[in-house]
Parts: structure tokens; C-alpha cells; sequence
């Protein structure tokens, strides 16, 4: 994976994995907030790198997202490619993702996240944060969600200006001009997808 990627990733889990919170929230930024008070107790309370661990956080992290949204704009026009194999696809690249930020969760540790700024359009949101790390170097992390029912999902995230819908796009779009979506999946299932420029 590529440098950028690297960042992409540490960026979204810095952001998603640790910070203050609030329990019962109802609003795009308390609700992430929620979820970092979560994650941020299993860290505190686990060894690194456990089965059990790891479990705790995809259980706290996988459902913040909504998969089957960011895999549809991943594939942006491609999507009909996945007809028939909808839920296939979807869980593939929910597991890279999620396996790749989950496993990298228990190596960053006293970062501060400020939350910038909230916007709301209908059912749509945008929750601005800003990772600051030891060094005092800020990161970018801005989260699209929508409400789903009560709850408001996350369908991309962007990391200094780096979408990982958007990036992932690309990957696919190159694949599928040169190959078959069976060759996705394939690529998909064995991991070798990173986010670059």
C-alpha cells in the first residue's frame, strides 16, 4: 500500500477510533463521538492485537458504515456488474476495509480529535474533524453520512482531500476496463487493493 493510503486509513481510524463522546446521541457528530467513546474503552481496556479485541471493534466499527452505499459508489457506472452478486461484493469490500483499519487501530494512540464542524442538508451530513497528533501536525478527516431511519451512516470519508469512495473507484475502473468482475472479486478476496493517488 502506498504512502497515501497509509495516511487515508490512519486518518479515517484516528478520527472513528478515538476521542471523547456521548451515549444516546442523535446528532451526526454525537453519534461518531458515541462511537469513539466505544472504541477508545476497548482500546483502553484490551491487549493489542487480541481475537477478542479485534472482534469488539469490527462489532463497534462495521456497523457505523453503510456498506452497501460506499460499495455502489465505488463501482460508480460498474455497479450493474455486480447484479446477482450484490451481497458478495459488498461483504468483500467491507471485509478489506474494515480488517485494514482494525488492524492497524491498537498502534495509534494519544492523538487528539477536534471536531470542526457539522452540516446537515436534508438527509444528508458532513462531519469535519481534525486529528492532531503528538507533534502537533493536523490531519483532515471530513465523514459524508446519511440518516438511515434514526441512525446516521457513514458512505465515505475524506482524508486531506482524499476520498476513499472516489479512490476506490478508480482501482475498480482500471480493473474492469482491462478484466472481468470476476476478476475484481478476485482481487477483492485476496487483498490487494490500497488507496492511491
Amino acid at each position: 500500500m502506498l504512502k497515501s493510503g497509509k495516511l487515508l486509513i490512519a486518518g479515517m481510524l484516528l478520527a472513528l477510533g478515538f476521542g471523547q463522546g456521548r451515549a444516546f446521541a442523535n446528532s451526526p457528530t454525537e453519534q461518531i463521538q458515541q462511537t469513539i467513546q466505544q472504541v477508545t474503552n476497548i482500546v483502553s481496556n484490551s491487549a493489542n492485537g487480541d481475537d477478542r479485541t479485534k472482534e469488539l471493534l469490527r462489532e463497534t466499527l462495521m456497523p457505523r458504515f453503510d456498506w452497501l452505499e460506499m460499495s455502489k459508489q465505488s463501482l460508480g457506472k460498474h455497479w450493474s456488474y455486480a447484479a446477482g452478486r450484490e451481497t458478495e461484493f459488498v461483504s468483500a469490500f467491507a471485509g478489506l476495509l474494515g480488517n485494514a483499519y482494525i488492524g492497524q487501530i491498537g498502534s495509534y494512540r494519544n492523538e487528539k480529535v477536534l471536531f470542526v464542524q457539522e452540516s446537515i442538508e436534508n438527509d444528508k451530513a458532513q462531519v469535519k474533524t481534525k486529528i492532531v497528533s503528538q507533534k502537533g501536525e493536523a490531519t483532515s478527516v471530513n465523514y459524508r453520512l446519511h440518516r438511515i431511519n434514526d441512525e446516521w451512516k457513514i458512505y465515505d470519508v475524506v482524508v486531506e482531500d482524499i476520498s476513499i469512495v472516489v479512490n476506490y473507484r478508480s482501482q475498480f475502473s482500471r480493473i474492469l476496463a482491462k478484466g472481468s468482475f470476476d476478476d475484481l472479486m478476485n482481487q477483492l478476496k485476496d487483498k490487494e487493493f490500497g488507496i492511491r493517488n
